[in-house]
Parts: C-alpha cells; sequence; structure tokens
C-alpha cells in the first residue's frame, strides 16, 4: 500500500483519516474488505488509537461499517447515499461556477487552462489514476477562483459515496465525457455566461446516472 507522507501539524487522528479515506475512494481499500486498525496502525506509524478514531469519523458518514466485538469494514456502495452526495455537489458547485463566472482573474483561468490540459493528456496515455487527481484538482480550483475554500473542505468531507463511483467509472466507462465537460464548462467561464456555466455542471455532475449501470455490471459486488 503507497504511503503519503504525514503534513506539518497534521495530528494522527486526521492523517489517518485521510489516509483511509484516499484509500477507500480509490479502491485501494474495496467495498465490503475488511479492515484492521492494528495493521493500519503499523503501516502509518500510529498508535490504534487515532487509527480507530479516524474509522469512527468514517463511520459517521457511513462509508466504513464498525462490528463491536468483530472489527470494521468497508461499507458496500449505497446508490442512495451516491445520490444525496451528488445532489450537495450539485447546488454547491452550480452556484460556485456562477461566482467563478462574476470574479475570475486571468491567472485563475490559466490555472484551470493547465489543468485541463494535462487531463487531455493523461486520457489520451489511459492514466486513470492521474485523470481521478486533475479531475479533483480542477474542481478545487474552481472552489479557489470563487474564494470559497471552506466550503469545498465541507464539501469533500460529505461526499465521499459520490467519488467512490467517480473513481470506479474511470475504469468502467469507456468514452470519459466529464473532460469535454470541462472544456465547455472552462469556455463558459471564459465568456461570463453564469447560466451557461450552471447548467453544463449540472449536466457534468449527474453523469453519474448514465454510468449506473455500466459500472455496476462491472463491479457487482461492490454495490448493496
Amino acid at each position: 500500500m503507497d504511503i503519503p507522507e504525514r503534513g506539518p501539524g497534521e495530528t494522527g487522528r486526521d492523517y489517518a483519516l485521510r489516509v483511509i479515506k484516499d484509500k477507500i475512494i480509490r479502491l485501494e481499500l474495496e467495498p465490503g474488505a475488511a479492515i484492521s486498525d492494528r495493521d493500519l496502525a503499523l503501516t502509518l506509524g500510529l498508535s490504534r488509537t487515532p487509527v480507530r478514531e479516524a474509522l469512527l469519523d468514517l463511520a459517521k458518514v457511513q462509508i466504513v461499517e464498525i462490528y463491536p466485538q468483530r472489527g470494521s469494514v468497508v461499507a458496500l456502495i449505497d446508490y442512495g447515499m451516491v445520490e444525496e452526495a451528488q445532489f450537495v455537489r450539485s447546488v454547491l458547485e452550480e452556484a460556485i461556477v456562477g461566482l467563478v463566472c462574476q470574479k475570475i482573474t486571468e491567472e485563475q483561468y490559466q490555472l484551470l487552462e493547465e489543468n485541463l490540459q494535462l487531463q487531455e493528456f493523461y486520457c489520451e496515455r489511459g492514466s486513470s489514476e492521474k485523470l481521478f487527481e486533475m479531475d479533483n484538482e480542477f474542481h478545487r480550483l474552481l472552489f479557489q477562483a470563487a474564494g470559497k475554500m471552506q466550503t469545498y473542505r465541507m464539501m469533500k468531507s460529505l461526499t465521499v459515496h459520490f467519488d467512490r463511483v467517480r473513481s470506479l467509472a474511470l475504469n468502467a466507462v469507456k468514452e470519459q465525457k466529464w473532460i469535454k465537460d470541462h472544456r465547455k464548462i472552462l469556455e463558459a467561464i471564459k465568456s461570463r455566461d453564469e447560466a451557461a456555466a450552471k447548467q453544463l455542471m449540472e449536466k457534468h455532475l449527474s453523469r453519474y446516472q448514465l454510468d449506473e449501470s455500466v459500472v455496476q455490471k462491472a463491479y457487482p459486488g461492490y454495490f448493496k
């Protein structure tokens, strides 16, 4: 398991939470897989207490299931939770692109353009892991351009269910239409067309509904 370094000033609990959640989203910890707090503590160089606290945090958002005396498992994907997480993202990100259209600077636009070029580069080379990173970064840059990073952090803590399906779709869905979505969104932002940007973002974030049957067919054991 590839483990990122602990950040400066990052508590053991926050470090464990970040790493475990990332491994779940990237399917390195698969739905239904058992989680050993002892093994994770050894891997992360932590005591078992911060790892258990992180698992409790993940249990609160129903991404981990904890069974007393038996241990913890990664929750199977529940499309009801995915739909709710998508709703949160849709409401927030439609508002965000509206703000970005109003206040984006040339420097911020260039950062988004460079990110999109990297998405296209990694798509051509079939690098799904890098594509996932660049996709996340594109949306983070939108919140940054809108000056709403606290809102971004709040949203990310709630949308892990949606992120798991996104991760699966990168491998299961052959045509990655979401990169074209990003290009159209960026064009609307450049034109400062708020209505178009919001409509395009809504369409973009609803694609999981179109991908649902493909993803479930490819990974039938991952879903409730």
